[in-house]
């Protein structure tokens, strides 16, 4: 291409951007004449003329596909300037002679050259329009659109303690006719986009052997959440609870990586045997504050463990948190040390946090198979497991300071602590025993929702 613009020149001693710029008026032909290139190869020069220059050292823009004009020749982009811009700046019919563009695209093409060669109003590289240009976000339109959104995602919301991943139940159809009733104008599209960055992707089903669904599993999550709604109301506590995975302490692989020069080594196996002893972690989370509480037990998972848990958290928060409440909240699995069926759970209930501290508890069972959607699942357990992957967990305390440094950008604390008391196993509620509970089954699944006062 260089020899063929150099072969132009005659015996007049003119260069070819001199003799172009008169020839140019009549066309792509007379440019074409000059230059010795094809008229197809000028318009793509001219269509170069509006996009920015390649970074330094960059052989094609990123995303591939053929090699534009300039960058075979990098210096034949300032050439076509040279030679279009005398024969256009001006004059606004010769651009339509030169390119066959319409005015006001002649227009808007000379300003994006001024701009480019200025410096001022440069597009960035990757954008087809400046900052700022095209329709608003529908965010940006209607501030309240994400509050609304989020307010209806919390009782909706589900996760995996082991992990950061959350679904929803409610579809981006149902999500979009609520936000409509509410008066928010949004689609599926941009009730999806909104999900994306609030952290939630589609996620494909995976084949495994599960239990049938529960018939009264809807019903069950409008109930607990209308009990939030009231205790939210009347400024009384509410507690998410459950026990997390039980821990083995020793030098055993905890997965994930973490950053340092040298990685630590732990056991080849991790045989149960070879514990120095378990770790039982007991969470309580209060949704209200975003505050968590772990309590390490070293012996057995039990329903005395895990009221006593309770019973010291009111006596040590709860009771300067709440100051003057009669009654608490407590939202439970249907399965475990503080299952719906577990005799020993209502009893430890009744006797260790009810008589003892004068409470009204209230409870509310999540369905079986429905443990996901405890919050203290996504909101607390999460978040302690991220916070130690990578860590081998060596002791009690290693365990009770990697939990208490668990923190998230929401503000979550979270204080921890152990419990040297042990628990036994296999202890027997008897009839006479469970007819001595102060209980009040609802209405709607008795065995599911229940509160227990304190005997008089």
């Amino acid at each position: 291409m260089r020899t063929a613009r150099s072969g132009t020149n005659g015996d007049d001693g003119c260069s070819p951007q001199a003799r172009c710029v008169p020839r140019g008026w009549g066309g792509l032909a007379a440019v074409s004449d000059v230059t010795g290139l094809a008229r197809s190869t000028i318009g793509r020069g001219l269509k170069d003329l509006d996009t920015p220059p390649l970074a330094p050292g960059q052989v094609c823009r990123d995303g591939g596909g053929p090699w534009q004009l300039t960058e075979r020749d990098p210096t034949l982009l300032q050439d076509l300037k040279r030679i279009v811009e005398p024969a256009t700046l001006g004059d606004p019919v010769r651009p339509l002679r030169i390119t066959e563009l319409a005015r006001s695209t002649s227009y808007h093409g000379l300003s994006d050259v001024r701009h480019s060669v200025s410096g001022a109003g440069a597009r960035q590289p990757h954008r087809i329009r400046r900052p700022g240009g095209g329709r608003k976000l529908n965010e940006e339109k209607d501030p309240t659109i994400v509050t609304a959104l989020e307010q209806m995602l919390k009782d909706e919301v589900a996760g995996d303690p082991m992990t950061e991943q959350k679904w929803i139940r409610s579809s981006l159809r149902r999500l979009s006719g609520r936000l409509a009733d509410e008066g928010h104008q949004a689609s599926t599209g941009v009730v999806a986009r909104l999900l994306k960055k609030m952290g939630f992707s589609q996620k494909a089903n995976e084949r495994k052997q599960g239990r049938s669904g529960c018939p009264d599993r809807d019903e069950q999550f409008k109930y607990i959440a209308s009990q939030k709604q009231q205790f939210v109301t009347a400024g009384l506590p509410i507690i998410s609870i459950d026990t997390k995975k039980k821990e083995l302490i020793g030098d055993f692989r905890n997965k994930g990586r973490t950053w340092r020069r040298q990685a630590e080594n732990v056991n080849e196996h991790d045989f149960p045997g070879a514990a120095k002893c378990r770790a039982i972690p007991f969470g309580i989370y209060d949704p209200t504050r975003n505050e968590g509480y772990v309590y390490v037990g070293v012996s057995n998972d039990t329903p005395q463990f895990a009221v006593y848990s309770i019973a010291r958290w009111w006596e040590g928060e709860g009771r300067r948190r709440y100051k003057g409440a009669s009654a608490l909240l407590i939202l439970a699995d249907s399965g475990g040390s503080n299952g719906c069926r577990a005799r020993a759970w209502k009893l430890s209930l009744q006797e260790k946090l009810c008589d003892e501290s004068g409470l009204t508890v209230t409870v509310c069972h999540y369905p079986t198979g429905c443990s996901k959607w405890n919050p203290i699942e996504h909101r607390l357990f999460s978040f302690i497991t991220k916070n130690w992957r990578g860590r081998p967990l060596t002791s009690y305390q290693v365990i009770v300071n990697l939990i208490a440094h668990t923190t998230t950008k929401a503000g979550l604390v979270v204080r921890a602590a152990i419990d040297p008391h042990h628990y036994e196993t296999g202890i027997v509620v008897s009839d006479e025993e469970m007819g001595r509970l102060n209980i009040t089954p609802a209405k709607f699944h008795g065995e599911w929702n229940y509160a227990i006062e304190a005997n008089t």
